[in-house]
């Protein structure tokens, strides 16, 4: 698998995903600061990281490793925007686009996670 982890697809979307939830948890209230807003920003940046540290390693099952760990954090993002919701930190039409961007990229994810898997 060649080229650089800024060509991949799921890597580019998880970046989108990262501006986009840097966008929306300023509004939180500020005694989230280090609570949901620091957790909903790691874990965002833990998905884009995870993608370029694997793409960056020397085996496809390495790689492989690493995106379930980029969809791990995805899930746990999730969970913290569902939570985010519930608290109505965000709206339903925000927490519906960050859902559905989420589970584009999760879909990206396991499309190229299967297929380093197979090339292993």
């Amino acid at each position: 698998m060649g080229g650089s982890y800024k060509e991949l697809r799921v890597w580019q979307f998880a970046m989108e995903l990262v501006f986009r939830i840097y966008a929306v948890t300023p509004a939180f209230p500020k005694q989230e600061l280090y609570g949901l807003v620091s957790q909903m920003q790691r874990a965002a940046v833990s998905i884009v990281s995870n993608i370029a540290e694997g793409k960056g390693r020397t085996s496809n099952k390495e790689f492989a490793h690493f995106l379930s760990n980029a969809r791990g954090s995805l899930h746990e993002l999730e969970t913290q925007v569902m939570v985010a919701a519930h608290l109505k930190y965000i709206n339903e039409e925000v927490e519906k686009e960050l859902l559905d961007r989420m589970a584009d990229i999760g879909r990206m994810l396991t499309g190229l996670m299967t297929f380093a898997a197979a090339q292993s």
